[in-house]
């Protein structure tokens, strides 16, 4: 495999589940596509991504690798795992994809934490290209989730939760580490460690946090915390909170008639100016001037480092 050098900028693409579904589907027309056009850097979620290819070519970019990929390709790529799909110029390919809540769903379904966690980091312990027949097993179960969430027939979030079990504890024994795979193991261990600063972040953007405070999480001191991180998510730990904060701001902006300061409050900015000053930074344009054109929301969204897709 080639590798490709890329640009250090990095997106952080956001979605949303359903209340009570640790399922998100992107299903239909909406997904048949030129994949990539203009995009030369990265992203990353926030759940695990599964992606079924139904046709078209291209190639795709995980991490510092690069695989071309075609009709009944299956990828498998944790949270916060930077990536990208393209298309080949003047094409297009049609993927599906099911995004996946697997923390909140393996803690409810194992009664037993000590092994969720250990399944949960082997499922994000590294990602997964292959072809449909290589793991038919879990290439029919990505199908039938897909299936069933399509169709939405009674009772199909139970039906979906039971397949997505035995998936998941599927990828996890397909993932099982060995003394060839110690690299693997050890980016497992690299994404899980930048996955929990990061869940912190998500529950405590309004607080006053402090570098240190997100170390300590990860038992290793600021100087390297701040260097792990910055290396990883190919931004230092304040610019990636006040993201956080940014997209907030943007969603209360939209959706409430709340005065920009408090919403500065809110979001955890300690003034006025430095909620601006991040803001227009991140959006290009004062948060009052993007209150005032709510119709681009989506698309604005789209053109920064921060992208959301909601589910349905």
């Amino acid at each position: 495999m080639a590798k490709k050098r890329r640009k250090p900028k990095m997106e952080f693409r956001y979605y949303q589940m359903s209340a009570g579904s640790p399922i998100l589907a992107l299903l239909g027309q909406k997904w048949v596509q030129n994949y990539g056009n203009d995009v030369d850097y990265l992203h990353f979620h926030n759940y695990l991504e599964i992606g079924y290819c139904y046709g078209g070519n291209g190639h795709m970019v995980l991490g510092e690798e690069e695989e071309r990929f075609y009709g009944g390709i299956v990828t498998v790529i944790p949270p916060n795992y930077p990536h990208t799909t393209n298309s080949d110029i003047g094409t297009v390919s049609k993927w599906e994809y099911l995004f996946i809540d697997v923390e909140g769903f393996m803690k409810k379904f194992l009664d037993n934490p000590v092994k969720a966690e250990k399944v949960i980091q082997r499922i994000y312990s590294r990602a997964l290209f292959f072809e449909e027949k290589e793991n038919l097993s879990i290439s029919e179960k990505i199908r039938k989730i897909m299936d069933i969430m399509r169709d939405g027939e009674e009772f199909f979030l139970e039906e979906a939760k039971g397949v997505l079990a035995a998936l998941l504890v599927e990828i996890a024994r397909l993932n099982r580490g060995s003394g060839e795979d110690k690299v693997a193991e050890d980016a497992g261990k690299l994404t899980n460690m930048i996955t929990r600063v990061l869940d912190y972040v998500s529950y405590h953007y309004m607080e006053d946090i402090k570098v240190e405070d997100l170390a300590n999480i990860c038992h290793i001191s600021e100087t390297h915390f701040r260097r792990v991180f910055t290396s990883y998510m190919k931004m230092s730990p304040l610019e990636y909170i006040n993201t956080v904060r940014v997209y907030t701001a943007c969603e209360l902006l939209e959706t409430t008639d709340a005065p920009v300061a408090d919403i500065a409050h809110k979001c955890g900015f300690t003034t006025n100016s430095t909620f601006n000053r991040n803001f227009k930074q991140q959006m290009g344009v004062t948060p009052l001037e993007w209150r005032k054109r709510p119709e681009s929301y989506e698309q604005q969204l789209l053109r920064f480092n921060i992208h959301s897709e909601k589910g349905w």
